[in-house]
């Protein structure tokens, strides 16, 4: 049997949002504040961060370790902690293996692996005061690698297994892990590759919708939401 769920009260709660600027990333900082969470919104662009209109911007690379220092550093100044994480920033990739640059398969993992880390280990304190969560936005090629797509399929899964560990990690802490792994979604992320060209692929998800189910889980306690759980 299932455990049992413990909802969460998303009002008042202070969210660092990461890839806050990013199509995706925009719409669940929307529905967070529509909850009447309390906001950090980091990214790269200090204009599309301001253009968000919403929470305390941090502009910062998820690649450079020190940079992300502010983020918790701008949590504690200006909401005296933090009760959430949310990353929804990532990059994809597309061809075969042998045709993809070293920089490429290097910069899918840097942003899609080891930045997430970098913020972790900066994060998890505020998150362990708070007995908070982290929401990490992997994909459904973690479950399901695709060819033509191996360095990003296994970058997505490595973040995936990041948060299986994590759960058990942090199970004392009382810190939630959710990973959740939407299917294809218009974010317009698959016409703007680092390299190579995206395959066919079927009409994706609406990404208000996506964002939605997101935040719903976040609310409702869960804690693992695959690719057939978005409906």
């Amino acid at each position: 049997m299932a455990p049992a769920l413990t909802p969460r009260d998303l009002s008042g709660a202070r969210v660092a949002v990461v890839g806050a600027t990013g199509a995706l990333g925009a719409l669940v900082v929307a529905e967070l504040e529509r909850r009447g969470a309390r906001l950090v919104v980091v990214g790269r662009d200090g204009d599309r961060l301001a253009a968000l209109g919403t929470g305390v911007p941090v502009v910062a690379d998820l690649g450079d370790a020190t940079a992300v220092d502010a983020v918790a550093a701008a949590a504690r100044e200006h909401l005296g902690g933090l009760d959430g994480l949310v990353n929804a920033a990532g990059v994809v990739a597309f061809g075969p293996l042998v045709d993809t640059p070293d920089e490429v398969v290097e910069e899918l993992f840097l942003t899609n692996v080891v930045g997430p880390l970098f913020l972790l280990r900066r994060l998890l304190p505020l998150l362990e005061e708070s007995q908070g969560f982290v929401l990490h936005l992997s994909a459904v090629v973690a479950e399901r690698p695709m060819p033509g797509m191996a360095a990003y399929s296994a970058s997505k899964a490595a973040l995936s297994a990041v948060a299986t560990a994590l759960r058990t990690e942090l199970r004392r802490s009382r810190v939630t892990v959710v990973d959740v792994r939407p299917p294809h979604t218009e974010t317009g992320l698959a016409d703007r590759p680092l390299s190579g060209t995206a395959p066919r692929l079927p009409e994706g998800l609406a990404p208000a919708d996506v964002a939605r189910r997101v935040v719903d889980a976040l609310a409702a306690g869960e804690t693992d939401v695959a690719a057939g759980d978005f409906g």
